[in-house]
């Protein structure tokens, strides 16, 4: 088994090399270079007849295996060095697209960044509690935060006030998201996450690696993800590229939720009265928050500049409250 390439005999091609992939009854593409060593080859594919009976061949590269594995295609060379690459189909521009890439380009293309260590959101102090059963938790070394850990009722991350949990965020790598939404696990994590105030699901991984799966028909997997955002569409599932970046990310979500806490006040009041476990709030004189709406017409009342639709921010109940104080 060889993957040939030859030369384009169209000279005026910018695409001088013919491509023959040894998959089905063989896969023709046009390409600029005989290996992607320093970046992703774009890949046009052309008919099976483009590949000419007398073609001038330039470079023979015998493979140990070439299988297709949804919607990619795994090449590997009987070779010591520079022997894996991968043909991956996606969609750019508004059009499908062909790309030849090695694991140097995959790893290239992944944001080389460091991580900012300013405080999120302004929080000085922030305490995360991290669910008793993650196996390898994230320790939020290189942020100031003091971490807790206990049993949680939903997410692997969370911050409470009162007792109460504010915000939460459940953390996947791409192979359990991948377990979750074929069983049908997810569906459960986002009902129960649906119910806090603030909730989201973190992916350590990018979301093109949705279509490259074996197991399961990408299709299949990137429908259900989409079904799932429409059924919970306040619980966002956020692709993070790497640990790292998910493990910033999850740390600035929570304090961005705990910065939101007067704003959040009617949330969890609603949801502690509907939670008969939790210890009853003490009665208190302060007036009870009122709905988004109610805020938002007392807003545009007083001459308060407030968005039509969406959140309000904290500034405004405050006002409210103040005005009744």
């Amino acid at each position: 088994m060889e993957l040939l390439l030859a030369r384009n005999p169209e000279p005026d091609s910018t695409l001088p090399l013919l491509m023959l992939v040894p998959v089905d009854e063989g896969l023709v593409f046009r390409t600029k270079a005989t290996w992607p060593r320093t970046a992703a080859l774009y890949l046009h594919p052309v008919p099976r007849s483009d590949w000419p009976d007398d073609a001038e061949v330039v470079e023979r590269i015998p493979l140990r295996s070439c299988v297709r594995r949804g919607a990619a295609i795994d090449v590997v060379a009987d070779r010591g060095r520079e022997s894996r690459s991968q043909i991956v189909y996606t969609t750019g521009r508004g059009r499908d697209m062909v790309f030849w890439q090695a694991p140097r380009t995959r790893k290239q293309a992944r944001p080389n960044v460091r991580v900012p260590k300013a405080r999120a959101s302004g929080v000085p102090d922030l305490t995360i509690v991290v669910d008793a059963h993650e196996r390898y938790p994230y320790r939020f070394a290189h942020q100031q935060v003091t971490v807790e850990r206990r049993a949680l009722p939903c997410g692997d991350y969370a911050v409470e006030h009162d007792g109460k949990l504010l915000a939460s965020v459940e953390r996947k790598s791409l192979d359990d998201l991948v377990g979750s939404v074929t069983s049908g696990r997810l569906r459960f994590a986002l009902a129960e996450l649906a119910a806090l105030p603030r909730a989201a699901v973190v992916v350590e991984d990018r979301y093109s690696r949705v279509f490259a799966t074996e197991h399961v028909r990408p299709a299949q997997l990137a429908d259900g993800l989409a079904e799932l955002q429409v059924r919970y569409p306040s619980v966002p599932i956020v692709f993070c590229e790497t640990r790292p970046l998910a493990e910033e990310w999850t740390y600035r979500y929570l304090a961005a939720a705990w910065s939101w806490l007067d704003a959040d006040a009617s949330l969890l009041s609603a949801r502690h009265e509907r939670d008969p476990v939790q210890t009853p709030a003490t009665p208190t004189t302060e007036p009870a928050a009122p709905t988004t709406r109610e805020l938002r017409r007392w807003a545009v009342e007083q001459g308060l500049p407030v968005s039509d639709r969406g959140r309000l921010r904290p500034e405004v109940l405050k006002a409210w409250r103040d005005a009744r104080a």
